[in-house]
């Protein structure tokens, strides 16, 4: 019934997407979009709005969540900031965008998004406590705590690809040099190896063996921390490299087994997302049930 769908939004660094998403998350129909370059916030809103007309003409779809690359604040109105757009800092993201689409609109950050998908409907579905990694143009993180997602005392909380892998490592747009998002992110790949990771998935050359090899390593050992901190019941890989998953979740398994007190790792299991690339839209239509009540 198309009463019971709303309208969830993953704006990314390159693409915004968004999904007309059921009850039981799956998304019936959906359209991507660029995001405009360079991402400053009039024409990001302005082109969500297009999309959102062009997707949903009449109006049938009566509330609106939308994930973001970056924090927002408790009540899902404000963008405080995002690394990974162009001078996003206390952005009235909700207001605006409800001012152009004439509908309620609540923001969380896009990987809790996906974390809460993951959780209802995907990969997380038999655990209460787990975390989630997206691996795309940057790294971001979601922690589900006893069933919930948890976002600390102001919403910013599960910036898991923030944290600290090598104090001296290569400069971060957060100011944390040398942060797990730095080694793991696509913008990292591009950087260091000058090619996106689907050509280095499909070569099988020894370079292209060691890459992945390294990049386990040094996912494990940023997940490492993670786990000592919160050990969860599983991780969930998701994001586009997640698509490469089997090329280097040895070695990420093998670095936890290295680095991790079996106390501290008992049981845990490493997972790949179940709903792809629409997690963050399926999350985000979750999350504007839940705050409006649909």
């Amino acid at each position: 019934m198309t009463e019971n769908l709303v309208l969830g939004i993953d704006l990314g660094g390159t693409a915004i997407k968004l999904g007309c998403c059921s009850p039981q998350g799956t998304c019936v129909r959906s359209i991507t979009v660029p995001t405009p370059q360079p991402s400053t916030p009039e024409p990001v809103v302005d082109a969500i709005s297009t999309a959102v007309h062009a997707l949903d003409p009449d109006k049938t779809l009566p509330v609106i969540g939308i994930g973001m690359p970056g924090p927002a604040d408790n009540t899902g109105r404000i963008a405080r900031v995002s690394i990974n757009l162009d001078d996003w800092l206390d952005v009235p993201l909700a207001e605006w965008i409800e001012d152009k689409t004439g509908r309620p609109t609540t923001i969380a950050n896009d990987a809790n998004c996906a974390g809460l998908g993951e959780a209802l409907y995907g990969a997380g579905q038999s655990f209460q406590n787990l975390i989630m990694l997206t691996l795309g143009t940057g790294v971001g993180g979601a922690i589900i705590m006893n069933g919930e997602l948890y976002t600390g005392r102001d919403g910013a909380a599960g910036e898991l690809g923030l944290i600290t892998l090598w104090p001296d490592g290569p400069p971060c747009n957060s100011g944390n040099n040398g942060s797990l998002e730095q080694f793991a992110s696509v913008r990292a790949i591009r950087r260091d190896h000058q090619c996106e990771p689907h050509e280095l998935a499909v070569r099988e050359d020894e370079s292209a063996i060691a890459f992945w090899q390294d990049y386990g390593r040094n996912l494990g050992a940023g997940l490492a921390s993670l786990i000592y901190v919160l050990t969860p019941e599983a991780v969930i890989l998701g994001g586009g490299i997640a698509a490469s998953t089997e090329l280097f979740l040895p070695w990420v398994q093998a670095e936890i087994e290295r680095r991790v007190m079996p106390t501290s790792r008992e049981n845990l299991v490493i997972l790949p997302a179940a709903l792809g690339n629409q997690a963050g839209m399926i999350g985000a239509a979750q999350l504007a049930r839940q705050r409006f009540g649909y």
